[in-house]
């Protein structure tokens, strides 16, 4: 586990663009908190929503998550205040949380998110993301150790994204290139090598909306190919 930890932190300190480092994160953080459900939210430099990368969750989650869940979500509000990484018991005993109306209405019943945790991601002494974590139904609860670590991750990305952030050739997409974050996502994942159906399987879509949001890419970038698209956007999202 440790060796998990250390070869994160060695990405992230390596990682020469925002959207690397989410990548690497995404591809490390579930097998290091032994988590089946995990996430990361980064706002842009005008504080709006910017970057949402998760795994194990329909892109429903995040509607549900914005209009409803985030109102009930004691987890949050302790890290919002702290910034500081905190888990379900931190905040409730177990039938607490089972009876909370975050458990009941939704993040419990519909998602299965039997153990929450989440840690901040801070810039400039404000929050300016979180991750976030989730296990199902069966699995034990987030402990002290996994406090620990998420907050070596969290004070790393925090410290490469002010770094990274100060250099805005690296972050931001010239004026004329404007993509959504589920476009962004999608074309990195083109840039990986992955078809439409293996994209669509990870991001649990379907082939048809990857094929219409690859259209409306090729539109923006004024490209007609994948290869094109993946070395228009190298110019300005360094994606691999």
């Amino acid at each position: 586990m440790s060796q998990t930890l250390q070869a994160l932190i060695q990405k992230i300190g390596n990682a020469p663009s925002v959207n690397q480092l989410c990548g690497h994160y995404m591809d490390t953080a579930g097998e290091l908190f032994s988590s089946q459900h995990w996430g990361i939210h980064i706002r842009n430099k005008q504080g709006q929503r910017g970057i949402i990368q998760m795994k194990g969750l329909p892109d429903s989650f995040i509607d549900y998550y914005s209009n409803v869940g985030a109102a009930m979500d004691k987890v949050m509000e302790y890290v919002v205040s702290h910034h500081a990484p905190a888990h379900e018991q931190i905040i409730f005993t177990e039938e607490a949380w089972k009876q909370s109306e975050l458990y009941r209405i939704g993040c419990g019943k519909i998602y299965d998110h039997e153990h929450i945790m989440t840690g901040p991601i801070v810039g400039e002494g404000k929050l300016i993301g979180t991750v976030q974590f989730a296990r199902t139904s069966g699995t034990p609860a987030y402990n002290t150790q996994d406090l620990l670590r998420l907050s070596a991750v969290c004070s790393h990305i925090s410290a490469k994204l002010a770094l990274l952030r100060s250099q805005p050739e690296l972050y931001l997409p010239k004026d004329e290139i404007c993509l959504t974050p589920r476009e962004l996502q999608i074309a990195t994942l083109v840039g990986k090598g992955l078809t439409n159906a293996e994209i669509a399987a990870e991001l649990w879509i379907s082939q048809n909306t990857v094929k219409q949001t690859l259209k409306r890419i090729f539109r923006k970038l004024g490209v007609s190919a994948r290869a094109e698209m993946v070395a228009r956007l190298q110019l300005v999202y360094f994606l691999n």
